[in-house]
């Protein structure tokens, strides 16, 4: 039978690299008998950190997604990367979840990537549970790790639970809604954790030093609860004690409105807290159903489908990845309907049938068949091979689809080229199979100059991308600078005489042209004007003349780029009746805009591309000196939200290509931009003879 889904919660872990997610994940899975012990993130033996590059660097690169059943609940446990150049992941998981579990480290505090998490979650109205780690730590300090969350994220946050003990003596957890107090009897380990499991905490008393403060934190906790609900407020003012189940009732519903954000504290590591952790997501999680209704595009409609086990099956695919038996393997949720082997359904992307062969469910990398999926619950699906992240898939005859959430665009852009003959065959194809799987990296082939080009969101993503093509697609490349298009054109008015002259036996070549080149304004390009007279050019050669002008400027100018924004009129000029043709008179145009180009004032043209810098507050010197160092023209600043400001700027596109990088470190990873091409400018002077091909 499936699950119906009331007994389903969606939870996604987040928060900034090294909060110790992946651990927790662990220790949450083995303390609710999903796994049979527990394993380590530095043996690369976790349920969530499975991939070789996540093993290798020690870091979470996906979403995994890891579930587990506490009091007969089923919780979808949704693993998140906390480091930046993978934020697409957590946006995404975060669209899919129905409940932010913000994880901070009781050491290092609230981070970039904390602010960036709770900042996701709060623009798509999710509800949030703040969780502090690694409490077991050195120099870990809760009071003080509490006053920087309530400093950063203001209003509602609320504690439910105080430490017990401090640092290596941190072994029991106070619930403050029930005015009790849990104990465990593992100290925190000084050696590997990995193949144990998690202790179970037993009631006891809370411990005489903690008794005032308990008391105190206690009143403010039931006060800040029944403020939201009128019986209550008026039983607790009239001086009766309410009882635990009435509080967390009462919490649950000031959770799902988004109007408290209960503070809860344990450590991963120790497992101190994580089985209380555990019940607690399951009772303060909403249920799918009473998550509002998801929108769906119908053409231009919008509509809205609500969480229904009875309605007509929808799905959307959260994640795609290659697995090493079964192959393409599709991460869906199922937005409504209860779905079952062998559904036929249509990708509205490609509007191609896809027969759902198998379902499976999935924990980290390992699948277990199952009979049917409900709403609100995840299924893996192997072999959709038309479909990729993103997608919708919905019955025939029912053209809808999901919006995927919008993912920032590319940070980086990097050119790569194919070590061998063999790995250029592959490349494209390979390229195209990891953007399916990884909807944040982006792959362009410039025309102009001949490269591929990678849009990453930094370093580290395109290290794991490339990573990923030598290890999945035997696909070998290598980096090369990234070529700037830069432009030619003119200044000032010229005019030329091109003569081509060729005899070597029977008919010879002969063609003369002149022609005048004048300056258009910036971005129009190209004209061409005919002003022969008296047929000194015959007219079925003068498409051959603009024929050679236009490859010419194709071909590169004085610095040996190409050439833009010049009008070009041929006057006058000399045919042959026997020796003249349309090669001839190409060649002649192509060398009087050679000699032209020289005397008409050329001047060197560069991308200019228009940035949006998302910075706080008090990086804002330090980021305007910077982009002045980049050549860039600041045009105004505009306040954002939570004391961020916003510069915007035009800068040289050649000054940006590692932009994302130098911004991070500037602003300790909390700054972020976007960038779009915008105009062409003339390249300064000084700078010239660096960027020219050919010596001016």
């Amino acid at each position: 039978m499936p699950l119906d889904p009331t007994a389903i919660r969606n939870v996604a872990l987040v928060g900034h690299h090294g909060a110790g997610k992946t651990t927790l994940a662990e220790a949450l899975l083995a303390a609710t008998g999903a796994i049979a012990r527990r394993g380590s993130v530095e043996k690369g033996t976790t349920t969530c950190d499975f991939e070789p590059e996540e093993i290798s660097r020690q870091l979470s690169i996906s979403t995994a997604l890891a579930p587990f059943t506490v009091n007969g609940v089923k919780v979808n446990l949704l693993d998140t990367p906390g480091y930046a150049e993978f934020a697409s992941e957590m946006l995404t998981a975060l669209a899919r979840a129905d409940l932010a579990v913000v994880v901070v480290s009781a050491t290092d505090g609230v981070q970039a990537q904390t602010e960036d998490a709770w900042r996701a979650a709060a623009k798509l109205g999710l509800p949030r549970v703040i969780v502090i780690n690694k409490l077991d730590r050195e120099r870990a300090d809760f009071d003080r790790t509490l006053a920087e969350i309530r400093s950063s994220f203001g209003a509602g946050v609320a504690p439910v639970e105080l430490p017990i003990g401090a640092e290596a003596d941190f072994h029991g957890v106070i619930d403050l809604l029930g005015d009790t107090a849990t104990h465990y009897d593992t100290p925190a380990p000084q050696g590997p954790v990995d193949g144990t499991i998690p202790p179970t905490g037993h009631e006891g008393p809370i411990p005489e030093e903690l008794v005032d403060e308990e008391h105190a934190v206690h009143e403010q906790l039931v006060e800040g609860i029944v403020v939201g609900d009128d019986e209550l407020m008026e039983r607790y003012l009239g001086g009766e004690t309410l009882d635990y189940e009435e509080l967390e009732k009462s919490l649950a519903g000031g959770v799902a409105a988004g109007a408290v954000f209960p503070v809860l504290c344990c450590s991963g590591l120790t497992g101190v807290g994580v089985d209380r952790l555990a019940r607690l997501l399951e009772e303060l999680c909403p249920t799918p159903g009473a998550a509002p209704p998801v929108s769906v595009l119908a053409g231009t409609t919008t509509t809205e489908v609500p969480c229904d086990a009875n309605g007509q099956v929808l799905l959307t695919v959260t994640k795609t990845f290659t697995d090493s038996h079964t192959g393409k393997v599709s991460l869906c949720k199922v937005i409504s309907g209860t779905l079952t082997p062998d559904t036929v359904l249509v990708n509205t992307r490609t509007r191609g049938e896809e027969r759902l062969h198998a379902l499976q469910s999935l924990s980290g990398h390992a699948t277990h068949a199952t009979s049917s999926v409900v709403a609100g619950d995840f299924v893996a699906i192997p072999r959709l091979n038309g479909t990729r992240t993103g997608d919708t898939l919905a019955p025939k005859g029912q053209p809808v689809s999901i919006p995927p959430p919008q993912l920032p665009p590319p940070a980086l852009q990097v050119a790569v080229r194919p070590a061998t003959r063999a790995d250029d065959d592959k490349l494209m194809s390979a390229l195209q199979r990891l953007c399916d799987e990884d909807p944040a990296l982006t792959v362009t082939r410039d025309d102009e100059t001949h490269q591929t080009i990678l849009g990453v969101s930094g370093e580290v993503h395109l290290g794991v991308t490339l990573d990923r093509l030598e290890r999945k697609c035997n696909v070998h490349v290598e980096r090369e600078e990234l070529r700037i298009p830069y432009r030619e054109t003119i200044t000032t008015s010229a005019h030329a005489e091109g003569k081509h002259k060729k005899q070597s036996g029977g008919h010879g070549q002969f063609g003369v042209c002149h022609l005048r080149l004048e300056p258009l304004p910036r971005g129009e390009g190209f004209a061409f004007h005919d002003e022969v007279v008296g047929g000194a050019i015959p007219r079925q050669y003068i498409p051959a003349v603009e024929k050679g002008v236009i490859e010419t400027m194709s071909s590169g100018g004085v610095f040996g780029y190409p050439i833009v924004d010049i009008a070009v009129t041929v006057d006058d000029g000399k045919a042959h009746p026997v020796d003249s043709n349309e090669v001839s008179f190409k060649m002649a145009a192509a060398s009087a805009v050679r000699q032209a180009m020289g005397d008409a004032g050329p001047i060197l043209l560069e991308p200019v591309s228009r940035v949006e810098v998302t910075i706080p507050a008090e990086n804002q010197g330090d980021v305007l000196g910077d982009l002045h160092s980049r050549r860039a023209r600041i045009v105004g600043t505009e306040q954002g939200e939570d004391g961020y400001q916003i510069v915007i700027a035009y800068a040289p596109t050649s000054e940006l290509t590692r932009y994302a990088v130098d911004l991070r470190a500037l602003t300790g990873g909390r700054g972020s931009f976007t960038v779009a091409y915008d105009h062409y400018d003339v390249v300064p002077e000084h700078l010239v003879a660096s960027i020219a091909k050919v010596p001016a």
